[in-house]
């Protein structure tokens, strides 16, 4: 886009002497960094050269050449003999904005804003703050955080490490490519520390990237997950649901609109991984298997899949039709905590119970319960509410599988290493007939609805104390307000 500067951003720019405000410092650096063309008015050079002090007013002449010149920009019919010389500058401006020769004016004159306002441009006319806004909603990365991986640049980890050593034997020039990778400001999410990591996940965004020997483009911008390595030492735990967690948010939160990793013929444990979250092999690159996985901006449109198979493949979209019952279940503060250690509320933190941290590092988790509810089937949907602190509903996931039963070990092998609950806990619970939800967690919300909301919208009567089902109608409204 081209964004044309008015002479009264220009003078604080250009003058040595002049302490800059953050925002504009980083609206220039976002427009310059994105290819944004950035360009001054031959007006502004007469408003210049009205300057009283010689040396600043060459000195700034001088400068403002660092940006394009708008060439050629027709005169402003509005203009008279009447007109003083500052109007007739800023009218010549206004004009160009209105005769399509930029998109944008960034300006800090109140008056300006006000005749842009009269000649209906206010909404291409921006102050500095606006329009730093606005580029950093386009341009900026939004950074991933959550618990037990932390993102680190390639320069701070130890390419020597006996970490790297399979790598090395798997991929030949593998130290080249990782110092290429670093000098290119390429980052990674680390499990374990910078100087002893135990697992990690290269990552880059790439665009309209070429991903198979055939010449297959994955058009726009895509998550390139460029290597994938978790040591044996902490293979359970997880980690990789956990650096898919991390892709999948990212990716999401920056709009990509696919994801895509290469794999070698030996790593079978990271294809059925990959399978699972709805990666799908497309071809070879360079003797490698490439696997992608759709991440679509919009909720694509397939009615002929299940509604389980549409999340699967589409993650983080979900169908949510009258085919799909939605239920709300409510969750124990400290089982919230455990299932979803990303979910940042400080001021209501709990301690962790430190043997069970890993189960949170899952996108496929399970819920038991004694609740009198037989209908859950799987592509379901069920919104977490939190209850006793919060009394909000935070989350919502999609049903994997559901079961009923008093059988502890039938319990324990369905549930697996996706529960907060222990063996103990689960013969307890098995003494009565116990409901089995297994589930994948597809997000937290930005707006927690809460309990009061609820009540007065009538989503409910009384105390969430069970699962309950709420018609298509009350899901809608529950997620308009929490969206």
């Amino acid at each position: 886009m081209r964004f044309l500067l008015d002479t009264n951003i220009l003078i604080p720019l250009e003058d040595s002497k002049v302490i800059l405000e953050p925002s504009l410092t980083n609206l220039i650096r976002l427009a310059m960094q994105n290819r944004h063309d950035l360009l001054y008015h031959p007006a502004s050079e007469r408003d210049i050269a009205r300057d009283t002090d010689a040396i600043r007013r060459e000195q700034t002449l001088t400068r403002i050449t660092r940006y394009q010149r708008l060439n050629n920009p027709p005169p402003c019919p509005w203009n008279t003999d009447s007109t003083n010389d500052n109007d007739a500058c800023d009218n010549d401006i206004l004009f160009a904005l209105e005769r399509n020769a930029v998109h944008a004016l960034v300006t800090e004159d109140r008056d300006l804003h006000t005749k842009a306002k009269a000649r209906g441009l206010q909404n291409r006319v921006y102050y500095i703050q606006t329009a730093e806004e606005w580029l950093k909603r386009l341009h900026s990365e939004q950074r991933i955080t959550l618990p037990n991986i932390h993102e680190a640049n390639l320069y701070e980890l130890i390419v020597d490490d006996a970490f790297f050593d399979s790598l090395r034997t798997g991929y030949n020039g593998f130290n080249e490519w990782f110092a290429r990778a670093s000098r290119s400001g390429r980052r990674a999410w680390v499990y374990g520390s910078t100087r002893e990591p135990q697992a990690i996940c290269i990552y880059d965004t790439q665009v309209d990237e070429t991903v198979t020997d055939c010449g297959k483009i994955l058009s726009g911008k895509s998550l390139k997950l460029c290597t994938f390595k978790v040591a044996e030492s902490v293979r359970g735990r997880k980690i990789g649901e956990l650096f898919l967690k991390a892709a999948f948010r990212y990716a999401t939160d920056n709009r990509l609109e696919n994801i895509f990793i290469t794999t070698l013929p030996y790593e079978q444990h990271l294809v059925d991984l990959l399978h699972d979250f709805g990666f799908e092999e497309i071809g070879q690159y360079n003797g490698d298997t490439v696997y992608v996985k759709s991440h679509p901006v919009l909720a694509p449109v397939n009615p002929a899949i299940s509604a389980f198979e549409y999340h699967r493949l589409y993650f983080p979209h979900y169908r949510h039709d009258n085919s799909v019952k939605k239920f709300i279940v409510p969750i124990q503060p400290i089982y919230h905590q455990i299932l979803f250690p990303e979910y940042q509320m400080p001021q209501l933190e709990l301690p962790l119970v430190t043997s069970q941290d890993n189960i949170g590092n899952a996108i496929k988790l399970a819920y038991l319960s004694h609740a009198q509810v037989n209908n859950v089937h799987k592509g379901d949907i069920i919104l977490f509410y939190r209850s006793m602190d919060l009394k909000s509903i935070t989350s919502i996931a999609v049903v994997e599988d559901f079961m009923a039963s008093e059988d502890e070990e039938e319990i324990a092998r369905m549930v697996s290493r996706r529960t907060v609950y222990n063996m103990n806990e689960i013969s307890i619970m098995a003494e009565k007939i116990t409901k089995v939800i297994l589930f994948r967690l597809t997000k937290h919300f930005h707006n927690p609805v809460n309990y009061v909301w609820l009540k007065t919208n009538r989503i409910v009567t009384g105390p969430i104390q069970t699962i309950r089902t709420i018609d298509d109608m009350k899901f809608d409204k529950i997620i308009e307000h929490a969206d």
